[in-house]
């Protein structure tokens, strides 16, 4: 028997008719069609699969896509603005801090989380942020130099903003 659930999916409602056990990862993969979301450990353990819902940064493997129901998520692919890499996306890129790129998702999300919460976070925050999140390719200091580089730029860009 399947259940009736509506998401906020990047800013767009969609609706589904979800298995009463389906994960939101399953959900979001299989029927949304936003494979971005990397199934990893199925344990909540790797964060490849970390979404923001609500506010919150979640390991979409371990929730129950019907108890989602009316929450707004924001995957990796609602990151991007009008098909153009975001300025985290484009500092991942050019520091390095994509190498196999399984990880990349939830740590892309991990660090717009983080940036939403702190303007200048420090090294230490930016490794507490991410430390849900495994890279078995140990990239690990790409990644804190990629957030801590666009950290300092809207930084700057909300000082330079509030000058005016």
């Amino acid at each position: 028997m399947r259940v009736d659930i509506e998401l906020g999916i990047n800013g767009s409602r969609s609706r589904f008719a979800v298995e009463p056990d389906e994960r939101l990862v399953s959900t979001l993969r299989d029927r949304a069609g936003l494979t971005g979301t990397k199934q990893g450990c199925k344990i909540g353990e790797c964060g490849a699969c970390s979404v923001i819902m609500d506010g919150k940064l979640v390991p979409s493997c371990l929730v129950l896509s019907a108890s989602a129901d009316g929450a707004d998520l924001l995957t990796v692919e609602g990151v991007a603005q009008d098909g153009n890499l975001s300025d985290l996306q484009q500092a991942f890129v050019a520091e390095g801090a994509i190498q196999c790129g399984y990880c990349t998702p939830g740590m892309l999300l991990a660090g717009e989380y983080l940036l939403s919460r702190y303007q200048r976070p420090d090294t230490a925050q930016i490794k507490e942020a991410i430390a849900g999140n495994l890279c078995r390719c140990t990239g690990y200091t790409k990644i804190v130099a990629a957030i801590r580089k666009t950290a300092k730029k809207r930084s700057l860009v909300k000082s330079s903003a509030q000058g005016r």
